[in-house]
């Protein structure tokens, strides 16, 4: 479905992570190496610079900012101060670079690596899904995973919901009481072509995707259903619902992936789109 927009802001290299935080929409700049946060209708900020490259974001319970940083595979903590400081080292179980990440209610992290070095031209290979409790402990959580990228929590935090992206599909864990993973399933096969790349999920339990191959964000049902779609004739690279009533989809998009490319164009931005079911309260 092709529907109004509104331009929010435009001109980066690279934009992933989205989210709707303190009425504001922040997001990490990865090829511009920092996370930025845009009140919608006024000037981008830049907030704080991350020179390993930023990925995920996600809060505390105390309101500190964590900050997936990629290549050195480690999750940074921003107080606000300026400072960045470390909150944990996720090498011993990231196979490859660090990428997307969801903090939980409780200030559990929950992070994806890439699994094998895209860039460089190696193999696909499944990667290992890290788990950060709140003191700053590494744990492994889930392993097979084919380019962990998005996450998402249902049922009242009681279930992970991770995109593979060379899968092309939503994979579920439930949480178990004592943070393992278990009863891992295929939550949504995408449809042909498409594959996930950012998520976020809306009060009726639909999760909408982010398809980069296809230019669409599409918003699936357990089981794969498609329940709506927005085609943004763009890489669609991530999304994120917010806004004061909770209905807003934000989804950034991008015309290129490769580093320089990036860097040079500048063409990466973010639209937003009235949606009729908001996010989780």
């Amino acid at each position: 479905m092709i529907r109004n927009s509104t331009l929010i802001c435009d001109g980066f290299a690279f934009i992933e992570g989205p989210r709707w935080q303190r009425d504001a929409l922040w997001f990490s700049d990865m090829h511009d190496e920092a996370v930025f946060r845009v009140v919608p209708g006024a000037t981008p900020e830049r907030v704080v610079p991350v020179p390993q490259r930023p990925s995920g974001l996600g809060w505390l319970p105390n309101g500190d900012l964590l900050i997936a940083s990629m290549l050195d595979q480690k999750i940074l903590r921003y107080t606000g101060s300026g400072e960045l400081t470390l909150h944990a080292d996720v090498s011993a179980v990231a196979e490859r670079r660090i990428n997307d990440m969801l903090v939980d209610d409780a200030g559990r992290a929950w992070v994806g690596n890439f699994g094998f070095d895209l860039p460089d031209g190696e193999p696909v290979t499944p990667g290992t899904l890290a788990r950060v409790d709140p003191d700053g402990s590494v744990h492994p959580a889930a392993s097979d995973l084919l380019f962990a990228n998005g996450m998402a929590l249902l049922n009242g935090s009681e279930t992970l919901v991770v995109a593979e992206t060379f899968r092309g599909c939503l994979t579920a864990f439930d949480i178990a009481s004592n943070a393992e993973l278990i009863n891992r399933r295929i939550w949504a096969q995408l449809p042909e072509g498409a594959v996930p790349d950012g998520i976020c999920v809306d009060a009726e339990g639909a999760i909408w995707v982010a398809s980069p191959t296809t230019g669409s964000v599409l918003r699936l049902g357990e089981g794969g259903l498609v329940l709506d779609s927005i085609e943004t004739g763009r890489q669609a690279i991530a999304c994120a619902l917010g806004g004061p009533q909770g209905d807003t989809l934000f989804i950034s998009s991008a015309v290129a992936t490769e580093r320089q490319a990036c860097r040079e164009a500048r063409t990466a931005r973010i639209d937003a789109y009235r949606v009729s079911v908001p996010a989780p309260q």
